[in-house]
């Protein structure tokens, strides 16, 4: 194309792809983790307690005394990469940018923390993204997580004059190909074991009920993955519900009760979690590291956690099959 004289430089236009994940904080330290928590737990749709109540709490117990045991537990799976979210989701979009080859521009962001949303979508734009799908990592649906990033997008659009065409991925909790790379990947790893374990648990981040009451979908997808996972393995898959923070009912049945009664029991047991795209703390010390020590302190004896998908190749597969149909067109 043939621009008239004096017209300024013009970047072809692209077409890009954001990979948004949860967030993590910089360092394993109790003021990184404090700035990561006030920022996190201020997400009206992570706590819908009112402000006025809430910030409070936030502001005097929580953050005085959580950040150090939180700093804790990072320490316990921060590698020489960083955070392992952050390090997974960083090779995730390495490797769907191989994937999907020059033509489209792939960057990662977090909800909360490095890389935020609004920063990576202005270095998609600023390469010629004038077309940009947005894909947050959560199989399964959740005000909590889903909705927030569309919400911190739409924060980032308002401040932008000319603003890009968007796409968003919608949840996969029951795509054939997200459900496929899960059996494949349980498959291998349970083969690797020197034990068969008599119990498959499928452990899901745990949401307050009330959430479920005022319809959010999260509880139903989580069981209809499982009820998946478990048709395609041919074998029994449980569900249980990690995390339970606060006073109030969370989803039930919660992880650290359902392993301390199959210790009890005497059960072997495998866990998997199927919500999460890439390990975090949340399975690599909450799970692989207290579960297990829930699992023994209880009497159990066989226990193992299998990764999630992360960027295995069955698991970029998935996402780049995923992707490149979202993209349908723009192409």
């Amino acid at each position: 194309m043939t621009l008239p004289s004096g017209h300024p430089p013009v970047t072809p236009s692209q077409v890009g792809v954001l990979l948004v994940n949860l967030g993590t904080p910089d360092a394993p330290e109790p003021r990184a983790v404090r700035r990561y928590l006030k920022q996190f737990l201020s997400d009206r749709r992570v706590v819908e307690i009112p402000a006025l109540l809430w910030q409070p709490i936030l502001r005097g117990i929580i953050l005085t005394t959580r950040p150090r045991k939180s700093a804790h537990a990072y320490a316990q799976v921060w590698t020489d990469a960083g955070s392992p979210l952050a390090a997974v989701t960083q090779a995730q979009a390495a490797s769907l940018q191989t994937m999907l080859g020059p033509d489209i521009r792939v960057a990662h962001a977090m909800r909360y923390g490095e890389p935020a949303i609004g920063s990576a979508l202005d270095v998609l734009m600023s390469a010629g993204c004038r077309r940009i799908l947005v894909a947050p990592l959560y199989p399964q649906y959740c005000a909590a997580t889903t909705a927030t990033v569309v919400d911190a997008v739409g924060a980032h659009l308002a401040t932008l004059r000319w603003q890009p065409t968007l796409r968003y991925l919608p949840p996969y909790h029951d795509d054939p190909a997200y459900i496929a790379a899960l059996a494949a990947s349980v498959r291998a790893q349970l083969a690797t074991l020197d034990f068969a374990p008599d119990v498959l648990l499928a452990s899901f981040h745990g949401m307050p009920e009330r959430t479920l009451h005022l319809g959010d979908p999260y509880h139903c997808h989580c069981q209809k993955t499982a009820r998946l996972l478990s048709e395609t393995l041919g074998r029994p898959v449980e569900v249980a519900f990690q995390s339970r923070f606060g006073r109030a009912k969370w989803l039930e049945p919660a992880t650290d009760a359902r392993l301390e009664a199959l210790g009890r029991e005497g059960k072997s047991v495998a866990v998997v979690a199927p919500g999460f795209s890439a390990d975090c703390l949340e399975t690599l010390e909450e799970l692989a590291i207290r579960g297990r020590e829930q699992f023994i302190a209880a009497g159990g004896q066989k226990f193992a956690y299998l990764p999630c998908l992360n960027d295995s190749g069955d698991g970029m597969t998935m996402l780049e099959n995923l992707v490149r149909r979202e993209l349908s067109g723009w192409l």
